[in-house]
């Protein structure tokens, strides 16, 4: 490929269509494996404050050997972007990567005490998606559901769900979240996450049938779904 079209496929990483940006990804990525001097460009780019978005170049860059640590900053950074669709790009390809990285797995951690609500939600995701079974995982997920923005309690509510390993403190808490949370979306998702994790305490049998004379609809429908859950699993 002729300098022109590198230089135009470079040009399109800032583009506002995002069909024409992963076009460009896409033809970059092998290119820039066989071409030092278009690795070092990309590189610039994660630092030119005249590019609107620097990521297109850091995922290309995530896909050769080493990618350094602005490169991973740029990608965590990426996970605060206001648009799904690029979030989860992201992070599907730390998911992927850090399969082979254990490195990554440390700065999902970090990221979800230290991030924005929408990196912390992300990052959650990302070790949810990892079907990480270690302690410090199973930790950061608890811890989460301490958080203060709801989205972040939903989210980690969801990827305990059919995790081993979640003690009686753990199934205090999902079950403290479900009978005071304020946000019914928390304790819609605390639950059914409670009734798959174990042997149902008698509290919890007792609030989940109040909560199906509720007055709000989807409280009474999550609570439906446990009890539903519950008797499946004892039989």
């Amino acid at each position: 490929m002729n300098d022109d079209k590198i230089a135009a496929l470079i040009a399109d990483l800032d583009h506002s269509d995002k069909p024409r940006i992963r076009a460009a990804v896409d033809a970059l990525i092998p290119l820039a494996a066989d071409a030092p001097a278009l690795a070092d460009e990309l590189n610039r780019l994660l630092d030119d404050s005249r590019g609107r978005h620097p990521w297109p170049a850091a995922y290309v860059l995530a896909h050769l050997p080493h990618p350094s640590q602005r490169v991973f900053e740029t990608l965590l950074n990426t996970l605060d972007h206001p648009d799904p669709d690029i979030r989860w790009a992201i992070m599907l390809l730390l998911v992927r990567l850090a399969k082979t990285d254990s490195g990554i797995v440390r700065l999902l951690l970090d990221l979800r005490r230290t991030g924005t609500a929408t990196q912390r939600r992300m990052a959650i995701y990302g070790i949810r998606d990892l079907n990480l079974t270690d302690a410090a995982s199973l930790r950061a997920l608890l811890d989460s559901l301490g958080d203060d923005d709801p989205t972040v309690r939903v989210a980690a509510v969801t990827s305990l769900k059919g995790r081993l390993g979640i003690d009686s403190g753990g199934r205090k808490m999902l079950y403290d979240l479900f009978v005071n949370d304020p946000d019914l979306k928390v304790r819609n998702a605390a639950a059914v996450t409670l009734a798959q994790s174990g042997s149902p305490s008698e509290e919890f049998l007792a609030a989940l049938k109040m909560a199906e004379a509720s007055e709000h609809a989807q409280l009474r429908k999550a609570a439906t779904a446990a009890l539903s859950i519950i008797k499946k699993r004892g039989t």
